[in-house]
């Protein structure tokens, strides 16, 4: 299994050479031939990638040693969930991972348009194919998942402990998803450039592309973020982390595109932005892969330091670079219809939520490049800390906020001031009510007050735009409530799914909010002493030990007590690895929808009598993890066609005549 497996990746290298060469020519010839040559070279790519992902997954599986991937993240002793996991836990696997998620998109892109955007595809399946040729030279060239030992070793070195629990099995193939997903409008918006077919079919096209990649990277952060919560035992869930930071950045420029795109297809508006947009997401999509593996930033997340970085950064480079020259060479084509009527619009409301979205992609970018930048420079790693985010991001985050709920709320074009007061009169009411309240309790964060004030003004919005459009068909259609509030969401989708996720945003931002008053104890007790916490008890009870194959487990028992009445028993426990020498934080949590009561097994004596515990009370967290199921609902409503959009799409999928075939050729022989 090993010599298929390094055989198909080669095999793979080749035919993607051979698709890219086919399609290039096939489309420059107008040779369906050719180009249907080089769409079947972009299935074999598939087909072998998968052998190859296949071999080196059952050579996991099975544990051969003498596969040093295998020996390096797997043991005999490890448990076979993980050693699937391990595909993805080294360098080589998570590349080979990369290049076959990548091929099994281009497949699917190949059968969605097997009868339209003819004139875009072959230059799709070039643009693909030589992103997953780069990653399959990686795997060949550089770091090789088959290669092999001199000798079988007795046992492997095992699976990074941080790595062994169920969501690091999850989170990175979604997150993955994400980062792999982006490259599909990147190619179609590459595409549209060189044939100068510019209009809005390419986005139509890519809509769903593009959503698909924006949820599962920012699912595949909130996944990540869970996973820092209960497994590093540092109490929080965010710590502004390199890696955390390189797939923030291309999820706030995806972002960013989906809302401006609106104005494009409405307005004929903010061509050349948006196929910026979609250049820099997908440069930072690679850029976050290059962080990762390059090991010049130093994260719990990133791979060891390894010789992949310049092969990373030149490709970032070029790819970049041409695809810059490309839309600057084709500037003309993208002129815009319109022009911008008032700045009272929805539209300015979008072309201000891509400013502040861009801006804070880019604070984050110099902040997490900044350490590599001072020591490059001055010889010194000058550390960018949270403050800096934090101080620049804040702001911003309820700045997005408030356009959120204030975005739907104006008029295309121009918003009259009755417009206006009748749409903005309840939202901030509410606003100004809340900010009154908290006050009013003492609170006096000015940031919490601002953003609780804000979030209340969003629902307010969102939940005036709903009312409106229920009673709307109640009063048309004599519908009940409840049936009126259903259709209106299944017969508008695209917008009432989205103010779902935008709902679900406002309640992450309730939790995010929740940190400004987390507070941290810490404790040393003796077996039957007690601490208190607020209105919780906390009695320590005991401390055991145990084997539990990879790891030994040593476990604290706290009886825990909430104003006076019994809640039940934690158990915050440590956990040694010996094959690794790592010491593991798994924490307790007693969790509520005010609070979490976070509770860690900080230190402890040989006798077992004695343990330092440290508690954390943080507010509102659990809102994070509610809105992000709110997300998820909405994107799924968001995925469904309208009718008008369903009928759009099936004039797009006859295929063009011979003549408009010939004209478009014409018209790009003319344009070259």
């Amino acid at each position: 299994m090993v010599d298929l497996g390094y055989f198909s990746l080669t095999l793979a290298f080749l035919s993607a050479a051979y698709a890219i060469v086919a399609s290039v020519f096939g489309a420059r010839s107008q040779n369906e031939r050719l180009i249907a040559s080089g769409e079947r070279g972009v299935v074999a790519v598939w087909g072998l990638l998968t052998l190859a992902a296949g071999a080196l997954v059952y050579n996991l599986v099975i544990g051969n040693l003498q596969v040093e991937y295998v020996a390096s993240y797997t043991s005999r002793t490890l448990p076979g969930f993980y050693r699937f996991a391990a595909l993805w836990a080294g360098q080589a696997g998570s590349l080979l991972l990369w290049g076959w998620l990548l091929a099994t998109f281009s497949l699917i892109v190949l059968i969605q348009n097997r009868t339209r955007n003819r004139v875009l595809m072959p230059y799709v399946c070039a643009v693909l194919m030589t992103i997953v040729l780069f990653f399959i030279s990686l795997n060949l060239f550089v770091s090789n998942p088959f290669d092999l030992l001199p000798f079988t070793p007795a046992e492997g070195k095992g699976l990074n402990p941080l790595l062994q629990m169920p969501l690091m099995v999850i989170h990175p193939p979604v997150l993955y998803q994400g980062y792999v997903g982006v490259a599909i409008p990147f190619a179609f918006a590459m595409a549209a450039l060189i044939t100068r077919e510019v209009g809005d079919t390419w986005i139509r096209t890519v809509r769903r592309w593009t959503l698909y990649a924006w949820f599962f990277l920012g699912v595949g952060l909130l996944l990540g973020a869970k996973w820092a919560y209960v497994e590093l035992g540092w109490g929080g869930y965010w710590a502004w982390d390199p890696v955390e930071n390189a797939a923030l950045m291309p999820w706030l420029t995806v972002t960013a595109f989906l809302h401006s795109v609106m104005i494009q297809e409405k307005k004929g508006m903010l061509k050349v932005w948006n196929m910026a947009l979609i250049i820099m997401t997908f440069g930072l999509s690679i850029f976050g892969t290059f962080l990762t593996r390059s090991g010049i930033v130093s994260s719990v997340h990133s791979f060891t330091q390894s010789g992949i970085g310049p092969f990373f950064s030149s490709f970032v480079a070029l790819s970049m670079g041409g695809s810059f020259w490309l839309l600057f060479s084709r500037r003309k084509a993208l002129k815009a219809q319109s022009e911008l009527d008032s700045f009272v619009s929805r539209e300015s409301s979008f072309l201000l939520n891509n400013l502040a979205l861009v801006g804070a992609c880019f604070a984050v970018l110099w902040g997490t490049i900044f350490p590599v930048i001072s020591e490059a420079v001055r010889g010194v790693k000058i550390t960018v800390s949270a403050p800096y985010f934090n101080q620049i991001n804040v702001p911003l985050g309820i700045f997005l906020l408030f356009l959120t709920g204030a975005g739907p709320l104006f008029a295309w074009r121009k918003t009259s001031v009755a417009s206006l007061k009748r749409h903005f009169t309840v939202p901030v009411l509410l606003f100004v009510v809340t900010i009154f309240v908290l006050i009013g309790f003492g609170v006096r964060h000015v940031y919490a007050i601002l953003s609780f004030g804000m979030c209340a003004f969003v629902v307010g919005a969102l939940g005036t735009e709903f009312y409106r459009g229920t009673r709307a068909r109640h009063s048309t259609n004599g519908e009940a409530y409840p049936v009126a509030f259903g259709k209106l969401i299944w017969g508008y989708k695209r917008r009432y799914g989205g103010y779902i996720v935008h709902l679900g945003i406002v309640l992450m931002f309730a939790g995010f909010t929740g940190a400004a008053f987390t507070t941290e104890t810490d404790k040393t007790l003796r077996k039957g002493e007690s601490m208190t916490v607020n209105d919780y008890t906390l009695r320590f009870d005991d401390l055991t030990q145990s084997e539990r194959g990879e790891f030994t487990s040593t476990i604290a028992s706290v009886f825990l007590s909430a104003a006076g009445q019994p809640v039940g028993l934690m158990v915050p426990e440590k956990r040694f690895y010996p094959i690794q020498g790592e010491t593991t934080t798994e924490v307790s949590i007693y969790s509520t929808l005010r609070e979490d009561l976070y509770v860690v097994l900080a230190d402890f004596n040989e006798r077992g009598d004695v343990a330092t515990l440290k508690v954390y009370l943080n507010p509102l967290v659990n809102w994070v993890w509610i809105g992000t199921w709110v997300i998820v609902l909405g994107t799924l409503i968001v995925f469904f066609p309208d009718r008008r959009e369903r009928r759009s799409t099936s004039q797009e999928d006859r295929p063009p005549r011979r003549s408009d075939r010939a004209m478009r050729h014409a018209g790009q022989q003319v344009g070259a």
